[in-house]
């Protein structure tokens, strides 16, 4: 059966969630949104391309700071309304210049940052 983008189950805005996870560490890497075009552009490119809410643009991840993205797989959850992007990442992910974007934690009720910033 061929996949069709339409079949997602976007919000309100016509949004999904994806989050981007590397495919070999498994290492969860950051979270952005999609649309059935963005999806499309996905598949079709290999560049992983999410929607930008604040310029509401396409945003093909790494386009500016070379710190690109390629889909290794594309999966969706048992209700079609999450994305879990397999990629490949090509220096940090967030960018706050971290490898992840979920650098801070909760521990003993206090926030610490548990990961450091890529040394340029």
């Amino acid at each position: 059966m061929e996949f069709d983008p339409e079949s997602l189950k976007f919000d309100s805005n016509g949004l999904i969630p994806c989050i981007a996870q590397d495919v070999d560490t498994r290492e969860v890497l950051m979270m952005a949104w999609m649309n059935a075009a963005s999806v499309a552009r996905t598949l079709g490119s290999g560049k992983v391309t999410y929607w930008s809410r604040s310029r509401q643009a396409f945003w093909v991840k790494g386009e500016s700071s070379g710190h690109a993205q390629t889909l290794a797989e594309l999966r969706f959850d048992c209700d079609r309304d999450c994305l879990l992007a397999l990629v490949r990442q090509v220096g940090p992910a967030c960018h706050t210049n971290r490898r992840s974007c979920f650098y801070t934690a909760v521990r003993g009720g206090a926030e610490v940052e548990i990961m450091e910033p890529v040394a340029d």
